[in-house]
Parts: C-alpha cells; sequence; structure tokens
C-alpha cells in the first residue's frame, strides 16, 4: 500500500511545462532514485511530495499520520545549539508521543474501569507506546552516537556549537537529524554530495536496513546502484517506471533511445522532405491544395522530442605534448606540518598512461600530496623527479580564482581552447552543463560550483600528458561524469587524482595509492575494487618484489606488526597528539577574543555620534570584516587540526595490536 503517492500532478513555471500527468508511488519498502536531466524537475517534484510546493493540478495523497522527511541540496544552517542539542531535536514527534502518553495516563488514573472512554483511552496508550518502544526513542543517544560516528563526526564534535561547522558539514548534520526522526518517508536529494567514502558506505549500510520508503536523487552511480530497486525517470515532463537497480535502468534506457533516436532522424527527415515540397511549389497554382494539404500534416504532426542532453556528447583532450615513459619518481617523501607527521617515506614510480587514485581518511595528505607533485607545495624531505616533457595539468576546488570574472562563460573557454576543438566548443560546454544561454553568463554571476565545473573544463583544454586532479567529479551530473570518465579513460598521458566516486574510481584507476596519517603508503596493481578486496582480507597482502610496481619501504620497517605499533612509536604518537591538543586550544582561544572584539566593534556601530563621522564608520566595516575572515580562517584550521587529531587518535593502538603487512 502507498504512504505517499503522486496522481496526476503537473506544474509549469509560465509558459515553461516543467512536467505534467506524473503518477509516483511511495510504499514502505520503496527504494527508487529519482532521475533525469539537469532542469528536469527532480527537486521541485521532491519538494511536492514533501508538501513544500503545491501542484498546478493533481494531487498528492498522503496515508493518516504518514511522516515525510526531506533533505535539500543545500541552503541549511544550523545555530544556537550544540551538536548534540541539534540532534534531540529530531524527536521533536517522539517527545510529543511521550506527553501525550503522559497525558492519557493522568487521564486514566481518574476513569473508572466501567467507564465507557477507558477502553478507547486504553487503546491509544497502547498503541503509542508500542509506537515509541519501537522508534528507538528510549536509545536515542546511543543512536545519535552510532550516526553521527557514521557520518565522520567525532565524539568531541557533540558539544561544539553547531555555527561553527562548514558548509558541508552543516550538511552532515541536517543529514543526520533527517535520519533520525526516522520518518516513514524519506526524500533525500543529493544526500552524499558532502560525504567522503566511509560516510557514503555507512550511508549505504543504514539506508539497507531502514524500515520506511527512501526516494533519492544522486550523482553517484555506484551509491544508486547499492541503495536502489527502483528508478523513476523525468523525461519530456513525463515520469516512466524502471524496476531494478541503476545500471539495469541504464542498459533498458539505452535500448529505449536508440529506437527513439532512430525514429527521431526518420521523422526530421521525412520533416525536411515536406518542408522541401512546400517551399518548391507554394507559388504554383497548379500544386495549391497539395501545398494545403501538406502544411496541414506538418501542422498536425505529433513531433517527437529529443532533449539536447540525449545527444551523445565525446570529449577528447587536446593530444598530449610528448614525453619519455617515466613520467616522474617520488624518493622517500615526507612532509610534515610543524611536530605533525602527515606521511612519509612515500616511493613510487609512475609510467605513461598509468592511472593513480590517491585514498585514504580525511587528513591523511592526499591533497597535500597532489599540491606537491603539481609543484604547489613543498614536501619536508625526499624529492620528487619527473620525467623529460613532462606537462602539468592540476586542478583543485580552488582553481575558479583563475577565472576571468569580467568575461562570459563562453568566451573564457573560446580564450584557452586549441584552434582544432573549436567547432566542438558547444559541445564541450553543454558536457559540463552549460547549455542554451547559460554558455553567455558571465563568470561572475556563477556559484561555485558553476565556476568549479569551468575551472576543469579550461584545464582539460590544455595540452597536458600528467594531470593531477583533486575533486574533479564535484559539482558534475551522472551523464557529465561519464563524459570525463570516458575522456579519461581515452587519454593516453597519465593522471594522479583524489574522488569520492566509487563508480569513477573504479572506471579510471589502474593503481591505488592508500594514505593513513602517520603511516608508510601502500601502493595496490589494480581498480578500486581490487584494493577493497584486498585489504578486507589482510592475509591477502603480500611484499611485491617490484619496485616499479609498489610502494619501496624504509629500512626502518619490517614486516612484523609488532615493530610498527613499537613502544617508542607510541610514546612519540602521544606526544603529536599533546602538541595537536594544544593547538587546538590556542586556535578555540584566539576564535573566542576575536568573537569578543568583533562585538565590541559592533556596538560601537549603535552609536549615533559614530555615524556622523564617515570616515570612522568606514574603519569599523573594514575592521569587522577582517575580523570576519579571520574567524572563517581559523574556523577552517580548526576543523583541519581536528581531523588530523582524530586520525592520530585512530592509529594510537597498544603494543602488539598490528596492522596490514607491507605493500599489496
Amino acid at each position: 500500500m502507498s504512504v505517499v503517492q503522486a496522481v496526476d500532478v503537473s506544474l509549469a513555471f509560465g509558459e515553461h511545462v516543467l512536467f505534467e500527468g506524473i503518477h509516483l508511488s511511495i510504499q514502505r519498502n520503496t527504494r527508487a532514485a529519482l532521475t533525469g536531466a539537469n532542469g528536469s524537475g527532480k527537486t521541485t517534484l521532491m519538494k511536492i511530495l514533501a508538501g513544500l510546493i503545491s501542484p498546478d493540478s493533481g494531487e498528492v495523497v498522503r496515508s493518516k499520520d504518514v511522516r515525510i522527511s526531506y533533505l535539500p541540496q543545500t541552503g541549511i544552517a544550523h545555530a544556537g545549539n550544540t551538536l548534540y542539542q541539534e540532534m534531540e531535536q529530531a524527536f521533536q514527534h517522539f517527545h510529543q508521543i511521550q506527553d501525550r502518553i503522559d497525558r492519557l495516563c493522568q487521564r486514566m488514573a481518574s476513569v473508572k474501569e466501567s467507564d465507557p472512554e477507558a477502553m478507547p483511552l486504553l487503546e491509544e496508550l497502547h498503541q503509542l507506546q508500542e509506537r515509541l518502544d519501537h522508534s528507538g526513542f528510549y536509545h536515542r543517544e546511543a543512536r545519535i552516537s552510532e550516526v553521527l560516528r557514521g557520518l565522520g563526526f567525532s565524539p568531541k564534535d557533540v558539544n561544539r556549537p553547531t555555527e561553527e561547522f562548514s558548509g558541508g558539514w552543516q550538511m552532515r548534520i541536517a543529514l543526520a537529524k533527517v535520519l533520525l526522526e526516522d520518518p516513514d518517508v524519506l526524500l533525500l536529494d543529493e544526500p552524499t554530495n558532502y560525504l567522503d567514502i566511509e560516510a557514503r558506505s555507512w550511508l549505504e549500510n543504514f539506508l539497507s536496513s531502514f524500515s520506511g520508503g527512501v526516494l533519492l536523487v544522486s550523482h553517484d552511480k555506484y551509491f544508486l546502484d547499492v541503495t536502489v530497486t527502483e528508478v523513476y525517470e523525468i523525461f519530456n515532463r513525463k515520469v516512466s517506471r524502471y524496476v531494478g537497480n541503476y545500471s539495469s535502468y541504464e542498459k533498458k534506457r539505452e535500448e529505449e533511445l536508440r529506437t527513439l533516436l532512430a525514429a527521431y532522424r526518420n521523422q526530421q527527415e521525412e520533416i525536411a522532405r515536406q518542408e522541401e515540397f512546400i517551399r518548391r511549389f507554394r507559388y504554383n497554382a497548379s500544386k495549391a491544395a497539395l501545398v494545403q494539404s501538406r502544411i496541414k500534416q506538418l501542422e498536425k504532426l505529433q513531433r517527437i522530442e529529443v532533449p539536447e542532453t540525449l545527444k551523445k556528447i565525446h570529449f577528447q583532450f587536446p593530444p598530449p605534448p610528448p614525453c619519455g615513459k617515466k613520467v616522474l619518481e617520488i624518493e622517500t617523501l615526507s612532509k610534515s606540518y610543524g611536530t605533525l607527521n602527515v606521511f612519509s617515506n612515500l616511493s613510487l614510480i609512475l609510467e605513461k598512461g598509468e592511472k593513480l587514485v590517491v585514498v585514504g581518511p580525511n587528513g591523511a595528505g592526499k591533497s597535500s600530496l597532489l599540491r606537491i607533485l603539481a609543484r604547489r607545495d613543498k614536501a619536508s624531505s625526499g624529492r620528487v623527479l619527473y620525467g623529460s616533457g613532462i606537462r602539468i595539468g592540476y586542478f583543485s576546488q580552488e582553481q575558479n580564482e583563475e577565472l576571468d570574472m569580467s568575461k562570459s562563460v563562453l568566451e573564457e573557454i573560446e580564450k584557452e581552447c586549441p584552434t582544432v576543438l573549436f567547432p566542438k566548443i558547444r559541445d564541450m560546454l553543454g558536457a559540463f552543463l552549460f547549455r542554451g544561454n547559460d554558455v553567455y553568463k558571465s563568470i561572475s554571476v556563477l556559484s561555485g560550483g558553476e565556476r568549479n565545473r569551468l575551472a576543469l573544463l579550461k584545464l582539460l583544454l590544455k595540452p597536458a600528458n600528467l594531470f593531477i586532479l583533486d575533486e574533479p567529479t564535484n559539482h558534475l551530473d551522472l551523464t557529465s561524469k561519464d563524459v570525463l570518465l570516458e575522456a579519461l579513460q581515452n587519454f593516453p598521458g597519465t593522471v594522479i587524482f583524489v574522488s569520492h566516486d566509487r563508480y569513477f574510481m573504479d572506471g579510471l584507476a589502474t593503481k591505488v595509492l592508500e594514505m593513513r596519517l602517520g603511516d608508510i603508503p601502500r601502493l595496490f596493481v589494480g581498480n578500486y575494487s581490487y584494493y577493497l578486496q584486498k585489504v578486507s582480507d589482510p592475509l591477502t597482502l603480500e611484499p611485491s618484489t617490484s619496485p616499479e610496481s609498489t610502494v619501496r619501504l624504509s629500512r626502518s620497517f619490517s614486516s612484523s606488526p609488532l615493530d610498527v605499533s613499537s613502544w617508542e612509536q607510541t610514546k612519540q604518537r602521544k606526544s603529536e597528539i599533546r602538541k595537536v591538543e594544544k593547538k587546538l586550544e590556542e586556535i578555540l582561544t584566539r576564535i573566542e577574543v576575536l568573537e569578543g572584539e568583533y562585538h565590541d566593534l559592533e556596538a560601537q556601530l549603535a552609536i549615533p555620534e559614530v555615524y556622523r563621522n564617515g570616515e570612522e564608520v568606514r574603519r569599523i566595516k573594514l575592521e569587522l570584516e577582517k575580523n570576519q575572515l579571520e574567524r572563517d580562517r581559523l574556523h577552517r584550521e580548526w576543523e583541519t587540526t581536528e581531523e588530523l587529531l582524530q586520525s592520530l587518535l585512530s592509529t594510537l593502538k597498544p603494543v602488539g595490536e598490528g596492522k596490514g603487512l607491507g605493500p599489496g
């Protein structure tokens, strides 16, 4: 039985019809994905199902007392509570049930057994108590701890004010609350956007055991494959349902689209033939009746529509400059921040055409390594030797700072595009989600995600034989990810990348470099699935003898787990932990001082006399701006340092408790 059902739902914005006549059903065991091209109305339909938007026609039928929890893509910020207090708000519904139970108990105490209202009161009390017993309300502290830990929060985070968390962590807080609400239906719009691999895996397991219905939008193909059993697609203003996971949907849809495109091409040829006849004989009196007949035929013709997004785009990089077989060689590379050792003794050789993915928890040094290899940062010790003719293309999430804000999207790409690719500029922009009039937008009005996409495309158009890419798939939809993946698979050069997209990693990586804070990195020759298989069974990990395909271990690193967790290393790690904890305290103290100064400056602006002095007002506002920027920087530094601390704590084990041995 459906708990939420859209019946003949339609919605338009002005003359633009978003969808019409939509039918969609969510049951208690539903595990469904909602897919469709950008702008097809996925988020809008989710809001209609959640009751946040009303359709122009049709209705959304909800079962009695059904509870729906909706997670939007972005835009949620929390303040005024600690993290734990914010989580407690997720149980507001159950607090209300508890209050109702208390009132019923008080009422029952004054009602005699023979009273006619006694039985209805007893039945309601029993139903409410059963619902509360099965909700986890009485074990909510453990549930809060489980969900926060699964989504990557540390134990020390629970007492932090929520306003201290950055935008990505704000969305994790929102996701945690939605999951803890234990609704009948979960509507999740891009829940994995701000999650790393570990948190995504935890969410996959959570959804598999969730008792209610789930409808989600995601651009993570692997996540969809392991979580959904049906797919709803918005296409040409209609919704179609496909049974099976996302890969199954893609296969069925590909066959349908082949048929649709063939019919579209045939129809276009027939339309062109009829229009040519009309053009030739429009002014021929003897053919007037025929011309009018064919005009009417064209007017009545039910035209097949093919959205721009269905036109298959193949993206090719400019030919890479010639280079030698050996692309780079890393020799005993180490990186430290003060006394904190992020990684050490990294040695490897990378050859032309190899695709290396760098994996590991937050704070393990993945981005630091990429910056070093891209010559944007310096190592603490060791060196990187580059092969002959190496030309690097580097992308990070801060790359959009290099865009020219005075230009349009199209002008910025035309400036970088090689002449041979000029005819394909619009197709390439379309692959990165700049379609139609979007290409004429000024870069200054683009969102952060749009600027990142443009910066990535701009980089890929520059001839390079070594791409170093830090999270290149962020802000891309499924179609764009496929275009980028295919292009990188066919790229004859070398790629080093970091990603949280399992499908993308599996499809591209030929080697996996695992990094753990303070440990010697390990290299695995194979894709990401092979790496997971190896690390899930430590007995399969055997030292390799090939220096070209493995990380060379330092002489001090023995195959014995007792050597790895030696007493001296434990002592050193504890010393590092104390130093990081001290740094955290210093950062918090500085933040508190700045907050006090900020309030003092705000108080000055409230004094009427100050506004008589324009120069003084400008000075105070400038100080406020500087203060805010410094606090934002310190908050980011606090988060990074806290992540490093948690990584250090996770590696601290008693002597004799071993880890995996050697490279895979």
